[in-house]
């Protein structure tokens, strides 16, 4: 492949409680990504092993800002949950 699967790890208060009730992780995915693609990926880069991925399209949202009320766009994501195996973690999500 001649791009990055896995872009950045997505963590919100929603994803650290999926991670901690049903060990499942949330990452945003290139768009042309598929379950697959996003599978070996995350199981090469973190060793552990996957069991199930879902993706999800987040549309483009319009917004607005300033005092002169500027219009923009934030841009469209494609968004990874990946369950893994019970006995397999990954560090990045701990929470101190």
């Amino acid at each position: 492949m001649n791009f990055d699967i896995v872009i950045r790890p997505i963590v919100t208060e929603k994803s650290l409680k999926l991670v901690e009730e049903r060990n499942q992780y949330t990452f945003e995915v290139d768009k042309r990504a598929t379950k697959n693609n996003v599978s070996e990926a995350i199981s090469d880069k973190f060793k552990v092993t996957v069991e199930k991925v879902r993706i999800v399209r987040i549309p483009p949202k319009r917004i607005t800002w300033g005092k002169k009320r500027i219009q923009g766009r934030k841009k469209a994501i494609k968004k990874a949950i990946v369950t893994l195996k019970n006995s397999d973690s990954i560090d990045l999500f701990k929470v101190s």
